[in-house]
């Protein structure tokens, strides 16, 4: 894939970038190492100085990144400004909690002396050079949410963007330096996706994380692995979206609108598929179908659009041959279903809610990247619970229900790394980020987050010597 700038609401190419050299991806490792041996003994309140002014500048700079967004991959504007001050939002977040995340800890009297030790102590200390292979479908708040507590912690960072989003990859380089982090701190890496093995492999490279599709998930940690290096994975997702005759059917859709159309539907934490009991299904399914038949798509650059493109061909190709397997199958689109006719150039898709999925359509195991929702009819718990996992992801899941009881069940047997009752799945700085399954592993954000790329150091000290002996 071109290292390019092709805006997808009118397929045209604005910008190209050569890829990085050899000789330059040597230079820019050797600097990565250098700036994390000035980097990783800076003090807390020094990184936070400089954490906070990147997010005054962001904040500044907020329209104008927002609008490279939008045109390199077709988020909504007020979406893409959104991402924007989220990204300022977990900068600050983590300047203000890194230190106090990452203070050393001491075990209680009685261990250390069951340990044979005077003192003892555990420390964080930052591992080194972290390579970032990030996705498209976010392309600020992605790398942010690695990056600011990446930096706090005393770690450096490699981005190796998605080819697609060069100018928002080129900014947040461009951004760490004006805020002042020594040169090398955080450095954007223009190149193709054949280059990523080489670079995990260098051993200035101490870690990476990666967030994208599952084959390269797989990928990135068969090198990883190899090399023995630590990696954090965020994977695909097909998180399900339960509703039980407890819940306020007027909210839980009209949420679920906003959940599957978010960033034009493509989401890893966008909800998919839609699990409704027999009590409430139809008046569940009459109202999400008019609600997303009731979006304005459209030119993303404008206030009113609602769901823009899809970021790519191929990607409205994938999930058009998703739709029409499961058409051709037996599957009722009660809305959507096709490009819409208004629309000649771009690359949109209407939004779509598909009804009578079976178990041999390849929606039903596969992830539908664009505005596209399936719904399933359940007669009970059980089967809500059984269908909600029978999938190969697990990164979150919604839930719908006033019943204590219930929210119990789905607590334990939702196989899934987030349950989100009564609303819908969201990132924050504060709570932990990540799947299990074939949604990856590790996790980004809060305090678990900060701590996944640092070396755990266990500090013993032996018993003082007698005085008299």
């Amino acid at each position: 894939m071109p290292i390019a700038t092709v805006n997808p609401a009118t397929g045209e190419t604005l910008k190209t970038f050569d890829a990085l050299g050899a000789e330059e991806i040597e230079r820019r490792l050797a600097l990565a190492r250098t700036a994390f041996e000035q980097h990783r003994t800076t003090e807390f309140g020094l990184r936070a100085e400089l954490m906070n002014r990147a997010a005054d500048l962001l904040e500044q700079d907020q329209q104008d990144i927002a609008r490279t967004m939008t045109t390199e991959m077709g988020k909504p504007i007020v979406a893409a400004r959104a991402e924007a001050a989220k990204c300022a939002k977990a900068m600050r977040w983590y300047a203000g909690h890194a230190e106090e995340l990452l203070a050393d800890e001491h075990p209680s009297a009685a261990d250390i002396k069951d340990a044979g030790a005077s003192r003892a102590s555990v420390h964080y200390r930052p591992l080194g050079v972290v390579l970032a292979v990030m996705p498209w479908n976010f392309p600020l708040w992605q790398v942010v949410r690695f990056a600011a507590p990446a930096l706090m912690a005393g770690n450096v960072g490699l981005l190796k963007h998605a080819s697609n989003v060069p100018q928002t990859a080129l900014y947040l380089e461009d951004l760490f330096r004006r805020a002042g982090f020594p040169e090398g701190c955080f450095q954007t890496l223009l190149v193709g996706s054949g280059a990523v093995e080489s670079i995990l492999r260098d051993p200035r490279v101490a870690a990476a994380t990666l967030t994208g599709s599952e084959p390269a998930g797989r990928s990135v940690a068969a090198v990883a692995g190899d090399e023995v290096k630590k990696t954090v994975l965020e994977l695909g997702g097909s998180d399900p979206f339960v509703v039980m005759p407890s819940a306020d059917i007027g909210r839980a859709a009209r949420t679920a609108v906003t959940a599957r159309v978010q960033n034009n539907g493509q989401s890893c934490i966008a909800a998919k598929r839609f699990i409704v009991h027999t009590d409430v299904y139809d008046a569940f399914c009459e109202r999400f179908a008019e609600g997303m038949r009731q979006l304005s798509v459209g030119d993303p650059m404008q206030e009113s659009t609602d769901v823009g493109p899809l970021a790519s061909e191929q990607g409205r190709t994938d999930l058009e041959e998703l739709v029409d397997d499961a058409v051709r199958l037996g599957a009722t689109a009660r809305c959507g279903g096709q490009r819409p006719e208004k629309l000649d150039r771009g690359w949109y898709y209407e939004p779509t809610v598909l009804t009578g999925i079976t178990t041999g359509m390849r929606i039903h195991h596969e992830e539908a990247f664009g505005p596209v929702a399936t719904v399933y009819l359940v007669g009970d718990l059980d089967e809500a619970v059984s269908v909600a996992n029978d999938s190969p992801f697990g990164l979150s899941s919604n839930v719908w229900t006033r019943d204590d009881g219930e929210v119990q069940r789905f607590v334990r047997d939702l196989e899934a790394g987030g349950v989100f009752f009564n609303g819908m799945t969201a990132s924050h700085p504060a709570l932990p980020f990540g799947g299990v399954k074939r949604s990856g592993y590790g996790r980004e954000l809060s305090g678990h987050g900060i701590r996944e790329f640092c070396n755990v150091t266990t500090v013993w000290h032996g018993a003082e010597p007698d005085a008299n002996s």
